[in-house]
Order: structure tokens, then sequence, then C-alpha cells
């Protein structure tokens, strides 16, 4: 139901702002523009995500079933389900969808969007299977959904790359601050579903997991900013990621041969089920890309920006960073549109101001949450996306927030 008035409400707030724009503005060009989106916008649904889409399913999803015959994935369910089994209590110890979420986080955590992805939609497959109303979202939908959208990420190898296209002096400047706020919007995305679910958190084994996964990760931000140059992080984010991702191909194939398994009939058998799930998916993205793009195209970002300023101007607060809200606040809505934004920040006020900086910091604080609803609870038939959103929003405000005070701090 909240998606639903979500989904409206862009349409008809794009339309008001577009009438404003016309009759206050004389700007005659905006209905075309916003005609011309919905186009584009259904365009890019189908032609750039989800066809390509199929192919990179159909491949993960093969890895995965020789991942599954091999024993593999419950190995991983098994290995993390002290911890799963208290933030997802819903969820059998040693179902597979643990360990799908162990590898959609994972490869979430080395920046790895495109094995990310497919592990991510599998997850939530497998999550179905334990939903007794299968058009509604479960408490273990919903909690994966907003630590998914709270975009942990340990190493934004794309963010630094773009950085350094644009003529940046440090490409990887950025890189400390990025984990701070995604880590942050992630820990107040867990925290305030567990609040809402009645979740324990301060068990014995939750604290003892994030302690140490908080411990692992300052020790690695810690040791990389310290004992390595720029180009040698390039080059260990680079090398190291796509080592693991060959690393578990490799590792899922030799378990299976050892057990005897036919893989390839397995892959076969897995990667069946790619191009359905993208053609399922086709008219939810479809939907939401079009009406994001209605409310980008009518200038709505523009007008939130500049009462932003307004009211920060009035409070007394520095405004230095409004400059780079559009990316922020477009980061829920289009992970291409956001992108954008951010290449415009660091192309109008340089790759190395503060404005550039903290674009990129907002780019890699959180994920695209409404994209996330409709791919996922769309992959799966889930309408009733209960409160889902409101809490993957708050997960990313929180990393809106986290970033900037970061940007101050590192870059103010």
């Amino acid at each position: 139901m909240v998606l639903n008035y979500i989904w409206a409400s862009f349409f008809l707030i794009g339309f008001l702002a577009a009438l404003v724009q016309w009759l206050f503005f004389g700007d005659v060009e905006v209905f075309k523009r916003i005609v011309d989106g919905t186009f584009d916008s259904a365009r890019i649904a189908v032609m750039d995500i989800a066809l390509p889409l199929a192919g990179v399913m159909t491949l993960w999803l093969g890895i995965l079933s020789i991942g599954e015959k091999a024993g593999a994935v419950n190995w991983l369910a098994r290995l993390i389900a002290p911890f799963f089994s208290k933030i997802f209590p819903g969820v059998p110890a040693d179902h597979p969808a643990t360990g799908h979420m162990v590898m959609n986080f994972s490869a979430n955590l080395l920046g790895l969007d495109n094995a990310a992805t497919p592990f991510g939609l599998k997850a939530m497959e497998s999550l179905q299977t334990l939903n007794p109303n299968k058009d509604e979202a479960t408490d273990a939908q919903i909690m994966f959904l907003v630590l998914h959208t709270s975009g942990l990420t340990l190493i934004p190898v794309a963010i630094m790359a773009q950085r350094a296209v644009l003529g940046a002096a440090d490409p990887s400047d950025i890189f400390i601050p990025c984990m701070i706020a995604t880590y942050v919007a992630t820990m107040v995305g867990m925290v305030s579903v567990a609040i809402k679910q009645r979740i324990n958190l301060f068990n014995r084994v939750v604290v003892g997991w994030l302690g140490g996964l908080s411990l692992f990760i300052v020790s690695l931000v810690w040791f990389m900013s310290h004992s390595m140059s720029r180009s040698e992080i390039e080059v260990f984010s680079k090398v190291s990621s796509n080592l693991i991702l060959l690393s578990i191909i490799v590792a899922f194939i030799s378990a299976a041969m050892l057990k005897k398994v036919n893989v390839y009939e397995a892959f076969i058998e897995g990667a069946k089920g790619g191009m359905q799930t993208s053609l399922t998916i086709i008219p939810y993205l479809v939907g939401m890309l079009v009406a994001i793009g209605v409310l980008r195209n009518s200038g709505v970002m523009g007008m939130i920006v500049s009462g932003f300023n307004w009211v920060f101007v009035h409070l007394g607060i520095n405004t230095d960073f409004t400059p780079a809200l559009p990316t922020a606040l477009m980061k829920p809505l289009s992970g291409s549109g956001s992108r954008a934004m951010m290449v415009d920040a660091m192309k109008t006020y340089g790759v190395d101001s503060f404005v550039g900086r903290l674009a990129c910091i907002f780019q890699g604080s959180a994920d695209t949450t409404f994209y996330i609803v409709a791919l996922y609870f769309g992959s799966v038939g889930i309408r009733k996306t209960r409160y889902s959103i409101p809490f993957g929003l708050l997960a990313d405000l929180s990393g809106v927030v986290a970033a900037i005070f970061v940007a101050y701090l590192f870059f103010g």
C-alpha cells in the first residue's frame, strides 16, 4: 500500500511542479522533457537493466546451483547461522536463504554489484519460500532489504575510478569517509528494524559478531590508509575483489567435482531461472523508473534543494553542503541518476572541491532504496511492502547526515 501511494505521488508531484515551471518561470519545454523522459526511462528499464541482468542472472544462478549441490552454500549458512538466527529469527538456521544472504552481503561489501544482484534475488526467492502470505513482505525479508539498501561497501571502486577519470589529485581520498558513512547507514538500518521487530541486539552472539566485523573494518581501513599509497589501494581493491569472486566460482566447481556432481547439468538447471526472473521484474522496473523520471525531469529536485538552502540560511547553518544535495536526494531513487548528479557536481565545482568530494561520499553512503524495493520484491511478487521503504529511507537519511559530518571533518 505504501508503494502504491508513493508511486502515484511521484506523478502528481511531478505534474504540479511542471505546471509551476511553466506558469511562473515560462519553461515551455518542461512537459516535453517529462514525456520524453518517460520513454527513455521505460527503454532504460528494459534495455539497460532487465535484459543485461538476464545474462548476469543466468550465469550466477547457474553458479549458485553448483554451489548448492556441492554443499558450499549450506556450509556458509551453518557458519553464519549463530548470528543470522538472532537478526533473522524467522529463518531456520540451516535454511539455504542464509547462505544466499551471506553471499549477497559479501559481494556488496566488496563492491561487486554484478554478482550482488543475482545473489540478492536468489536470497529473496529463498526467503519467499518461508512466507505464508506471498504478496506481503515478512520480517526477515524487510530486514534483508533494509540492510541491502544501506549499501555497506568496503571499497568504493567505481567512485574512485570516476574521480581518477576527472583528474582528482587523490582519487581515493574519499575512501575512509565513504566507509564511515555507509557503516553508519547500515547500523542505523539494522538497529531500527531490530527495534521495530523487537529483536534483542544485546545478545552475546550479536554483540560478538558486530564487534568483530567493526574491528575488522576499522583495522582494514586503518591499514590501507596508513600503509598503502593511492595507486596501491586501487590495485588492491581491484585484485582482491575479482580474485575473491573468481575463487568462489572455482571453489564451487571443485567442491562439486569432489562430490561427483555433474557440474554442467547443475549449472544449466540453475541458469534456466535467470531469464524468467528478468522477465518478471520488467513491469516493476518500468513502473518505478518512469515515475522517478517524471519527478526528476519536472524540476522537483532543484526546488527541494533551493528550499533546503533557504531554510538553512535562515537558521544560520553553513550551506556549503547544499549544492551536493541533488546526489543525496537522487540516490534512493536512481543509481544512474545519482551518479550523473555526482559527476555534474565534480565538473561544476571541481573534482577536489568540498562539494565534489561530498557528492562522492553521498554516492557511496547508501543504495537505491526504491529501485531495490521494485527489483527484489517485484521478483517474488510482493506488493505489500509494509514498513520496508520508511526504514530503508531512514538508513539512507542517516548515511546522508553522516556523510555531511564526515565531509566537514575531513575536507571542511
